[in-house]
């Protein structure tokens, strides 16, 4: 099987965007055609990833009329909703199309447009990821995080402190990313003290309400020079489930779909966990931050705090994590984030990211749905 190339990639500014999802969309798919030098007519198959454009502005058919205003037409189309992970599950979708041999120039293009909603409104189109018993309950994500962070905490003896320096650390990485929602550094102080949300987690602790966009173009590896000679391969990508009812998970520290996935794309690419120079992960809440890194097996369980507190997850350090900003800093436009997250590596991987690159050769990104519901894991490569 021929491995898949990324030849092209774009993202919009995220935060509160004017315009609809359509114009958000439309702005990534040409910055995206730019970016790889290739013309609209050209794209064979064309997926859109978004959760909820009919839920936030009443509007469906997104991916068809994509490809009516950038010029597709007729390009096969498809809308992929994975929740908070649609963007991942995009990347999934399109590699997929590629790696068949179904098309050898595929179009993903990931977005979502909530701002205009008010955080009650947006909160509850968020809240319908969980399942429906909890739901009537009034179980929320936040809630979620905050019962799973009091837990870690407790177990591991990690003080509060912690959760506050991923805070601290991925909006130091935003202030570089021109495309970030929040482009500020904050205190540890100012975290600490901001507004609680969901006892121990406080305001920013959480990733904020945002619009975005963002694009890839993939085609077979074989025919990648055919356009360029600076691209990057995806060498493993991985998707698993866990428990939707996130009560009956044995461990709620430990997120199955994170652990499979990242199992699937470690095997895929031939690579392990030391063999990762820098990684996007789904920062929605501060506590995700830590499940993941060790979920992925960079470090042990209850061990991720402490990778934190001794800077090894800095952009400076052994193991970069969220040199975008990630989540929390860049913003959490839901469709669009696990694309973004594919951009930034993308970047890092060529050796385009600017002053936020890091000595970065091979990179993975998880991109989480709920609350570890569902999970896409996908690694890069430079291109050899």
């Amino acid at each position: 099987m021929d491995r898949v190339a990324i030849i092209g990639a774009s993202m919009t500014q995220f935060g509160q965007r004017e315009g609809w999802l359509r114009d958000l969309l439309v702005e990534a798919a040409l910055d995206c055609l730019d970016d790889g030098e290739i013309e609209a007519g050209e794209i064979e198959h064309l997926y859109v990833s978004n959760m909820a454009s009919g839920e936030f502005e009443g509007q469906t058919g997104a991916p068809n009329m994509l490809a009516h205003d950038i010029g597709a037409v007729p390009a096969y189309t498809q809308r992929v909703d994975q929740t908070s992970s649609s963007g991942g599950a995009g990347t999934y979708a399109a590699w997929q199309s590629v790696a068949s041999g179904a098309s050898d120039l595929t179009m993903l293009v990931g977005g979502e447009k909530m701002t205009h909603r008010s955080t009650a409104e947006a909160t509850d189109v968020i809240a319908s990821i969980t399942h429906p018993y909890e739901y009537k309950q009034g179980v929320t994500l936040p809630s979620f995080a905050g019962l799973t962070a009091r837990h870690y905490l407790d177990k591991y003896d990690a003080p509060r402190e912690s959760l506050g320096k991923v805070a601290v650390k991925n909006h130091k990485n935003g202030v570089d990313n021109p495309h970030a929602q929040f482009q500020k550094e904050v205190s540890l102080e100012e975290v600490l003290e901001s507004p609680i949300v969901a006892d121990p987690l406080r305001l920013y602790d959480f990733c904020p309400i945002t619009d975005g966009s963002g694009a890839l173009l993939l085609c077979p590896e074989s025919k990648a020079e055919e356009y360029t000679d600076d691209y990057a391969v995806i060498a493993g990508v991985g998707g698993a489930t866990d428990t939707h009812v996130v009560h009956e998970r044995e461990d709620p520290t430990v997120m199955g779909g994170v652990v499979e996935s990242g199992k699937i794309a470690y095997e895929m690419a031939d690579l392990g966990p030391e063999d990762i120079d820098v990684a996007e992960l789904h920062d929605m809440f501060t506590i995700l931050e830590f499940l993941q890194s060790e979920d992925l097996g960079f470090f042990e369980k209850g061990e991720g705090w402490k990778a934190v507190e001794e800077g090894v997850t800095e952009k400076d350090g052994d193991l970069p994590v969220n040199t975008s900003g990630g989540l929390k800093s860049k913003g959490h436009p839901l469709g669009a984030s696990g694309v973004a997250q594919i951009y930034e590596l993308y970047q890092q991987v060529r050796g385009e990211a600017g002053p936020r690159q890091v000595d970065a050769e091979t990179g993975i990104a998880c991109n989480v749905g709920g609350f570890g519901n569902c999970v896409i894991t996908t690694i890069l490569e430079a291109a050899r």
